[in-house]
């Protein structure tokens, strides 16, 4: 074969190669760009922007006492038949012991019984006390920071809970407010009066008391919803399947909900899950509405 004739030959077959090399890296191309750009828009769960109840609260601990309580001393050997205590309640005016002097113990007010040995070896250890507390109400002496002073005032609402009761909230209110400050512990004493008609709370329980103030009726969304980067608040609301990336001015923080003063409107959706999978303008299915 000729030189020229290889050349030639050689000269084709390397612009062939060179073809086949720029087609397969178009088609492969394609086909990957295909498979990773086109993906699937990410889930989320969304919810609806509504009005909430938000507040600021003083949080302190206090023992209750009953709104009234007396005790009576008397001797056993001066009772008549069997004296009934336990889990007892008396109404005014009816005989809670009777006494072979015919000076019988009755009830100042309407309440439960209750009764305390006096330890042998006490001077009148024959003797006996017997307690009645008027337990639909009970009162918590709590004492609050001096800082709190131009807050506090008769009838705001509190929340009371305790460790005995689970969950469970009883409610109650601001009643008093003392006149002066103690210096010594630069607080002021203020007194919570509390509703307890089902006789739960004993006197002598140790309760936390939350005091409520500042109350406000505002648009809020979840804690998970919102994302801070330093100064600045943002959400993203769904609007035809595409998240949109707003900023907001946040308030209080309550119940796992943000307070809402600015850049959203009541019945906007927002995303509450899934927010690290999106970015602004970007598609989204949406997997949950909550309410």
């Amino acid at each position: 074969m000729k030189t020229s004739t290889k050349i030639k030959t050689f000269i084709i077959i390397f612009f062939v190669a060179i073809t086949v090399i720029i087609t397969a890296r178009h088609f492969i191309g394609l086909h990957f760009k295909k498979k990773f750009s086109a993906r699937p828009a990410p889930g989320v769960i969304v919810k609806e922007v509504q009005k909430s109840l938000f507040y600021k609260s003083i949080e302190t601990f206090g023992t209750a006492i009953a709104q009234n309580s007396k005790t009576y001393r008397i001797k056993k050997d001066d009772v008549i038949g069997n004296l009934r205590i336990t889990n007892r309640f008396v109404k005014k005016g009816e005989i809670i012991a009777a006494l072979k002097n015919s000076n019988n113990v009755v009830a100042d007010f309407a309440g439960k019984l209750g009764k305390r040995e006096i330890a042998q070896g006490v001077l009148g250890s024959d003797s006996l006390i017997i307690t009645l507390d008027d337990l639909k109400k009970i009162v918590i002496d709590i004492k609050i920071p001096e800082s709190y002073v131009g807050i506090l005032r008769p009838g705001l609402k509190a929340e009371i809970t305790s460790s005995a009761f689970n969950e469970k909230i009883f409610k109650g209110r601001v009643s008093s407010i003392s006149s002066r400050i103690d210096p010594s512990t630069r607080s002021i004493l203020a007194r919570i009066s509390v509703n307890n008609k089902n006789f739960e709370i004993i006197p002598g329980q140790l309760m936390t008391v939350k005091i409520i103030y500042d109350e406000i009726n505002q648009i809020g969304v979840p804690e998970s919803a919102v994302t801070i980067q330093g100064s600045t608040s943002f959400v993203y609301v769904v609007k035809n399947d595409t998240a949109e990336k707003r900023n907001i001015k946040i308030g209080n923080r309550n119940f796992g909900k943000i307070s809402v003063e600015s850049g959203i409107e009541e019945g906007d959706f927002v995303i509450s899950e899934g927010v690290s999978k999106v970015r602004n303008k970007s598609k989204v299915k949406i997997i949950s509405t909550k309410k």
